[in-house]
């Protein structure tokens, strides 16, 4: 299937291959003060140290710089992901609910949850202790770079996930200049942001306000969100620095629910009926409080040490009653035999520490993540979206211990040998009880796991290397699956295990002195054993059944490849980017799915850009998606189409002050977004939400 999907590819690469494909561009850059000099320096810094990092890891990470977020529309983790090869993002549900999904993570009907990447802010975690990312997601506008460690590259922060981690890095007032970013267009889509900083000696701190509002595309789509994101740092010494950092969130979104194929067919924007009598939402407030701080023991060794805490209430009508009339056309009325409203309060603790060491030709770090999460609250009935009577109390726990050592040993001037070993020891604890009769559920479990790897780096020539390793793959259970295993009464779920090998190469080529291109490509093939899967609940709508599988296979291709060709002598150049992803995600001779391709990850997905620039800072091009079909149940019976978008970019870059108009899906193409796991679909299921119609944005950056 793989080779047959490759070769349906051809065609489409070739052409887009046709003309050169980049965002990398060395450009003119103007004289500019003092300050935003420094800013400018200190920025390249710390962009040379999180490349620095790339480099000595034998396996797919990507880097990226928020920098480009200015310069087209970014208003959710979707957009900020666009071009990392290997994730698979789609919008459809709201605002900054954004399925995400990376080495096929996450393939199933409690996507919502959004386990399979740890995320992290700072190198704290922002993630769970149990694995998920319900609550919230981090705002890509409050994010200097990210780091998107693939899979089991992920060693290097602890992450003992399937799809690896997104370490995403908070702007600070010695790299960020005071601004104000504007932008808005369809949908009713307006957001703004504010942001100051100071910088006096060995003290340094950022405050940035920002506000977001938005309409929808889709009827009962509605979302409002303000916060304030803000950091400030202490250099004591030339050896010891701390930085604090807070954010607080208020984020309400309206859910438009999910349509079967008629509803779809007839208007795709349309919300399902119950979602709007229903009132379904999902609102979270939030607040953070982090440290970390860093102490330079000597020139060759240093520690940081980094503790977080953070409380979200969520607010969460997601099911309508369901009615059953049991006496037929008797007297008595319909009764209710089920409806859901989640209102509850979750509490995320961690610590994290970093020892490196560098000792010859060794380069070790050792490091440890601790993390405890409590949920409490209930489950009530939904009266259109108010509380009527509480029907579960909600008591769980988390707490996840990772311990990790890494060695990248220079064993020869072009050759790294990178080894290293991961430890976790986890426990997950459901407790929910019924109101009417106290009965408790009470599933728990304890999961532990010792999880090495081993992998190489070859120096090819100062601008190419190739990596290769092999490492075992490890996921314990969220408190969602837990909650809902199929079998509660056996024994619990087990976790997730496997093995997985990768081979690649990254590097960059000038093909004049003024035309160069990069390329950064992964191939991995994993086996997993137990893989968690989770089906929707026909018996009780909303909810869902988690089970494990015996052997599953994760293999894919990850490219990203960019060129910067120059047109002439005064600036003006070409700059294509493609980003392309693989899929090949399947069971391996299950008994009841054979060899079944997993659903909601498409065969292949291509994303790309081809701009054109020139000295005066301006750019225009088009944009393209070409997405592949994918299925939406396990039984493959339901096929979700392909698609292919179009859209445009153009916009000028000055030194103090940016703007852009991007539009998006010019040709108005209807197509499924996200939609429902079942174990078998058909097509009077409700499981399809649209992806985002034709669709214009303009923004704006000034620096003060």
């Amino acid at each position: 299937m793989l080779l047959y999907k490759r070769n349906q590819l051809a065609t489409y690469i070739g052409l887009a291959l046709s003309v050169p494909l980049s965002v990398f561009a060395a450009e003119d850059t103007p004289k500019l003060s003092h300050q935003l000099e420094t800013v400018l320096v200190i920025g390249q810094k710390v962009k040379e140290e999180l490349e620095a990092e790339q480099v000595k890891t034998p396996g797919s990470v990507t880097l990226v710089d928020s920098a480009e977020f200015y310069q087209r529309n970014v208003a959710n983790l979707g957009d900020m992901l666009r071009y990392v090869p290997g994730v698979w993002t789609a919008s459809g549900s709201t605002g900054d609910s954004t399925f995400f999904s990376s080495r096929g993570s996450n393939l199933d009907a409690t996507n919502y949850d959004g386990n399979g990447i740890k995320l992290l802010q700072d190198g704290l975690p922002v993630t769970a202790a149990d694995g998920n990312n319900h609550n919230r997601i981090v705002d890509p506008l409050s994010t200097r770079y990210a780091v998107v460690a693939h899979g089991a590259n992920a060693l290097t922060y602890g992450a003992s996930t399937l799809g690896g981690a997104i370490d995403f890095i908070s702007p600070t007032a010695r790299d960020t200049e005071s601004e104000v970013v504007l932008n808005g267009g369809s949908h009713g889509q307006v957001q703004g942001r504010v942001t100051a900083g100071v910088v006096d000696g060995g003290f340094d701190g950022l405050l940035t306000v920002e506000s977001k509002q938005w309409e929808g595309y889709r009827d009962h789509h509605e979302q409002e969100r303000k916060g304030i994101n803000a950091n400030a740092g202490w250099q004591f010494n030339d050896a010891v620095k701390t930085r604090l950092y807070l954010t607080y969130i208020e984020n309400e979104q309206e859910l438009p629910g999910v349509l079967n194929k008629e509803q779809f067919d007839e208007d795709p924007y349309q919300a399902e009926a119950s979602a709007v009598s229903g009132h379904y939402q999902y609102n979270v407030d939030s607040w953070r409080i982090a440290n970390k701080t860093i102490w330079d023991i000597n020139e060759n060794s240093s520690l940081t040490v980094g503790i977080s805490h953070e409380k979200q209430k969520l607010y969460h009508p997601i099911v309508d009653k369901v009615m059953v009339d049991f006496d037929g056309s008797g007297p008595n009325p319909p009764f209710e035999v089920f409806s859901l409203l989640i209102n509850t309060e979750q509490a995320n603790s961690g610590v994290t520490l970093r020892y490196n060491l560098h000792a010859g030709d060794h380069d070790l770090l050792a490091g440890l993540n601790y993390g405890e999460t409590t949920v409490e609250g209930g489950n009530y009935r939904n009266d259109a979206g108010r509380r009527n009577g509480i029907t579960t109390l909600v008591d769980n726990n988390a707490d996840s211990l990772e311990l990790f050592l890494v060695d990248r040993w220079q064993i020869a001037p072009k050759w790294k040998v990178v080894y290293g070993i991961q430890a976790v020891d986890a426990g997950r604890e459901v407790k929910n009880t019924t109101v009417v009769n106290s009965a408790l559920y009470n599933p728990k479990a304890d999961y532990d796991s010792v999880n090495p790897r081993i992998g190489v780096i070859h120096q090819f020539s100062d601008n190419t290397e190739f990596f290769a390793n092999i490492s075992r793959l490890y996921e314990a259970p969220t408190n969602y699956e837990l909650e809902d295993d199929i079998s509660p009464d056996s024994k619990p779920l087990d976790a997730m295990r496997g093995e997985v090998i990768e081979i690649g190469a990254r590097g960059s080529k000038s093909l004049s002195s003024n035309n160069q291109w990069r390329w950064d490509v992964a191939f991995y093939y994993g086996q997993l054993q137990d893989e968690i899967l989770s089906v929707d609940d026909p018996t009780a709508p909303g909810t869902s059944l988690s089970t494990n599988v015996d052997d599953t296979v994760h293999a894919g291709i990850e490219a990203l490849l960019g060129a910067s060709f120059a047109l002439n002598d005064t600036g003006s150049r070409i700059e294509p980017l493609l980003s392309v992803t693989i899929n090949e995600f399947s069971f391996d001779n299950d008994s009841n799915y054979g060899n079944n391709e997993l659903p909601a990850a498409p065969g292949y997905a291509i994303k790309g850009e081809i701009l054109y620039r020139n000295a005066t800072g301006f750019f225009v091009g088009p944009t393209f998606d070409i997405v592949d079909e994918r299925y939406a149940d396990f039984k493959n019976t339901y096929t979700i189409d392909s698609y292919a978008l179009l859209g445009l970019r153009v916009g000028l870059t000055q030194d103090r002050w940016e703007i852009y108009g991007e539009a998006r899906n010019v040709t108005n193409k209807e197509y499924v977004g996200v939609h429902t796991v079942r174990d078998a679909a058909s097509v009077t299921d409700a499981i399809l939400q649209a992806g985002e119609p034709r669709s214009f944005y303009v923004g704006a950056k000034f620096q003060f």
